[in-house]
């Protein structure tokens, strides 16, 4: 999985090589798995997006439908991912054969303590977070109303923009040689907040 991500410019070249026009629907559920399921925080969003701008830039891909495609599935994967907290999270957390890190659901409450309802939208940059964050409101009865609006914007702003840098910088000479620095740098920021959060609890304590 960490070569797939450090990597992806290849494995994504390899996918769309190898199944063409299924393409579009393997980067769909992709989306809609990390962010719709909490055993599955681990796929690549950030990276993943940035690629396929960076194929749809080569006319690889088409860069309307895969922003219509992945923003879907976002909007998708987070409602999912709600309802499930909602109905059965507690029972889900409780289940000894479940594999849900612990840490994790600390670290996207301490974000819900901090941002609220906002945690929505700003979880969509944060990996783990992202995927925990709607299932911990759909567990803490968030009003729906303010769930969906965080939702669709979070979504709409997280795949645009991350996508859209793909699409006019992914071919950069500079950025070309270097993909898999550039995709280490994409995870470094992203994780900063959650570092950030992770040092100031322990410098508190």
């Amino acid at each position: 999985m960490i070569d797939f991500i450090l990597h992806i410019d290849v494995h994504l070249g390899e996918l769309i090589s190898h199944y063409g026009l299924f393409v579009y629907v393997i980067l769909f559920f992709i989306i809609f798995l990390e962010t719709g399921f909490v055993i599955t925080p681990f796929l690549p969003g950030d990276s993943l997006l940035f690629a396929a701008g960076a194929f749809s830039a080569l006319g690889s891909l088409n860069i309307y439908l895969i922003l219509f495609l992945l923003f879907t599935a976002a909007v998708l994967g987070d409602t999912a991912n709600y309802w499930i907290g909602h109905f059965f999270g507690q029972k889900i957390i409780a289940h000894p054969k479940i594999p849900i890190n612990q840490q994790h659901i600390d670290q996207t409450n301490a974000f819900f303590a901090k941002y609220g309802t906002k945690t929505i939208f700003l979880a969509r940059f944060v990996p783990i977070v992202r995927t925990f964050a709607p299932f911990i409101a759909g567990i803490g009865k968030m009003h729906y109303s303010k769930f969906i609006t965080y939702n669709i914007f979070g979504g709409l702003v997280w795949v645009f923009s991350f996508t859209l840098a793909g699409y006019f910088f992914g071919n950069l000479p500079s950025v070309k040689d270097n993909f898999s620095i550039v995709i280490l740098f994409i995870i470094l920021i992203s994780i900063l907040p959650m570092l950030y959060h992770f040092l100031l609890t322990k410098i508190r304590h």
